[in-house]
């Protein structure tokens, strides 16, 4: 067994690998970049090292740098987790040729199963059945355009050498066809350096369902049933469950096989997953998708279901250890569900956020499973994947487990930071999830219906104001009774207004009397009596016969709260905030994420119209156009190209024309 293992890689799968490496008494060694200096991984690791800036490149994504620190800290063996280096051939051989064991696949079987068009030929080559549709390297435009008419519309031009939905195109008919063709070269190689696509007959309300399998490098190959990844949006994963509802005993037994079968044909070693698309329509029928040749953001499921540390398997296998299970001993014990927590604002367009973590709460239930990497003073900025936990939990049955996971969310808040927690409540409570009528379209066609209901409601300002008034108060062995704000005047009680503002709401509250018995107007409302107190760091309110309790974090004059999977960030709001709206139509031009200023399209004293773009900013990995609100003229640019900007901060502002005397 390896006595050091180095785990290159951040965020919650770092800590976790450190997790089951310090059960099993192995040192484990972090790296971090500047921007990761005082993160959560850091902190459990036994020792960590610094191998550059915050660009990914020039850390992460580093097998220089990495090597260096493996070699420094003299590590047996390195960890790649998931993402940054984790299917990069040339670093499971860089590792080699340091004398390191990479934890993972061998390079060979890596570069196989990473492009799809030889994945595919190699799999249906061992009899694993693939999608119909034409898969030779060097397919030309006329090449594609006939092979699909051939297969028949609808169909999928995906790349060859990538992932994650980038430069995929649905095609429905012959008219769209070649400019798809062009617009899907353009964005393979701008994403993966390769343009080489591929065609594929569509599944119509296609299911992504998935094989976990397991080899060691003796020739002992088994699976560990299935996971159930169609809730997606835009391809990207976001709930998983094991194991699938769809599938009965016989097809998981038929998928799995091939799963395996899939494995063999490239002398698979470790941990790795066989991805299937599956008809809703028709569940018996599966096709060979690809192969990922690492561990899955969603391994948590297949662990819960088994019992068994996948990590730790992955381990052993590298350190020359046989399997110890065989396929007969494998079973599954109830049901397990997976969230995935991101740093995005649903209601928003699922923009990313960002920001200081004031606080972290986890769902503390003997079911429940939280995988993060945060931790207070974590910032979560534009570098890195918008990631920042899993919430998973356990039943007997399906219906328990989605009823925990549901529960073990309304548990879960991060202060400091906007997330999709309560997007992800609204997903569990679908009847169609419920029932198990999935397919990967199910989460656009209702997304309207999930992302709806997020303004602030009365309770949430009568909460913030409560928390002023509890902050007014007097501390201190001996309190002058004339410093109390009791309301006390002379022939009438006093009121104190307070303007608030939430996302897109603002709201002036009235107080009067004290946090235990006060009485809170919350706009043209009635007068309603209420209290308040604090607990620790959670604020307590009785408010219109409801008992509320928000776990709570200040930041400067921003009070966070949050409540039942649902975050709200609510600062005063000031005059001069009306007057900067009043003197620039519809207000300043602010950056609705934390990122960097990509492009500034235009200067101080040029005359622009409503829709016309000003600047372009660049948050992990997305774009966002900002557009003048008005016509008017650029009164202040207060930024530059390059500049990283915070959210909410101004951006440019526009002024409204004079009118004409």
């Amino acid at each position: 067994m390896f006595s050091s293992v180095l785990i290159a890689n951040r965020g919650e799968i770092a800590v976790r690998v450190a997790r089951t490496l310090r059960r099993m008494g192995v040192r484990s060694v972090a790296v971090y970049s500047d921007a990761d200096a005082d993160a959560r991984h850091v902190h459990v690791a036994d020792t960590a090292v610094r191998i550059g800036p915050a660009a990914a490149r020039e850390s992460y994504l580093s097998i220089e740098r990495v090597i260096a620190a493996a070699r420094a800290t003299r590590a047996d063996a390195v960890h790649p987790g998931y993402g940054f280096l984790a299917e990069n051939a040339e670093f499971a051989r860089a590792c080699a040729a340091a004398g390191l064991v990479f934890i993972g696949p061998p390079p060979a079987a890596i570069e196989a199963m990473g492009d799809k068009i030889r994945a595919k030929l190699t799999v249906s080559a061992a009899g694993v059945p693939v999608v119909p549709g034409r898969t030779e390297p060097g397919l030309s435009d006329d090449d594609l355009v006939s092979a699909a008419e051939d297969i028949g519309f609808p169909v999928l031009l995906k790349p060859s050498a990538g992932g994650g939905g980038k430069g995929m195109r649905l095609v429905t008919g012959p008219e769209g066809l070649r400019a798809a063709v062009e617009s899907a070269r353009r964005e393979a190689l701008g994403s993966f350096g390769d343009d080489t696509l591929l065609v594929e007959r569509f599944v119509p309300r296609p299911r992504h369902i998935e094989i976990q399998v397991l080899a060691d490098a003796h020739g002992a190959v088994i699976h560990l049933g299935e996971r159930e990844c169609s809730l997606q949006r835009r391809h990207q994963k976001i709930i998983e469950e094991a194991p699938s509802p769809l599938l009965d005993p016989a097809t998981r037994a038929r998928m799995g096989q091939a799963a395996v079968d899939a494995a063999k044909a490239v002398d698979y070693t470790g941990a790795g997953t066989v991805e299937f698309i599956v008809s809703a329509d028709r569940p018996g029928e599966f096709f060979f998708m690809e192969m990922n040749t690492r561990l899955q953001v969603e391994h948590p499921v297949t662990e819960q279901v088994t019992g068994l540390d996948l990590v730790e398997q992955q381990i052993r296998v590298a350190a020359g250890e046989r399997l110890t299970l065989r396929q007969e001993d494998v079973a599954l014990r109830g049901h397990s569900v997976e969230a995935r927590v991101y740093a995005e604002d649903p209601a928003n367009g699922f923009l990313p956020t960002g920001g200081k973590v004031l606080d972290v709460r986890e769902p503390t239930a003997d079911w429940a499973r939280t995988d993060s990497g945060l931790r207070p003073g974590t910032v979560v900025g534009s570098d890195y994947d918008p990631m920042l936990a899993k919430v998973i939990a356990w039943g007997d049955d399906r219906a328990t487990a989605l009823d925990r996971l549901s529960a073990a969310l309304a548990d879960t808040a991060v202060l400091g930071v906007g997330t999709n927690i309560a997007f992800l409540r609204a997903l569990l409570a679908d009847p169609d999830v419920r029932a198990g009528r999935l397919d990967t379209q199910l989460v656009e066609r209702k997304l309207d219906g999930l992302t709806g209901g997020a303004e602030a409601p009365d309770e949430v300002f009568a909460a913030a104001a409560l928390d002023e008034l509890l902050a007014m108060q007097p501390t201190g062995p001996v309190i002058d009774p004339w410093d109390v704000p009791n309301g006390w005047r002379l022939g009438r009680p006093a009121v104190v207004p307070l303007r608030l503002a939430c996302g897109g709401r603002n709201v002036t509250v009235r107080l009067s009397g004290s946090p235990e018995a006060a009485i809170v107007t919350v706009d043209d409302g009635p007068p309603v009596p209420a209290r308040a107190s604090r607990v620790d760091s959670e604020l307590r309110v009785s408010y219109k016969g409801l008992d509320l309790r928000y776990a709570r974090a200040l930041d400067s004059d921003v009070l966070w709260l949050a409540a039942d999977g649902r975050t709200w960030a609510v600062a005063e709001h000031s005059m001069l905030a009306d007057d900067a709206a009043s003197s620039a139509g519809d207000g300043p031009i602010t950056s609705p994420m934390p990122g960097t200023v990509l492009v500034v399209k235009v200067s101080t004293g040029e005359r622009v119209t409503a829709g016309q773009p000003l600047l372009v900013v660049e948050a992990m990995k997305m774009e966002h156009t900002l557009t003048a609100k008005n016509d008017g003229v650029v009164s202040e640019i207060p930024v530059r190209a390059g500049q990283q900007v915070a959210m909410n901060q101004i951006l440019a502002v526009v002024t409204p024309p004079e009118e004409p005397t």
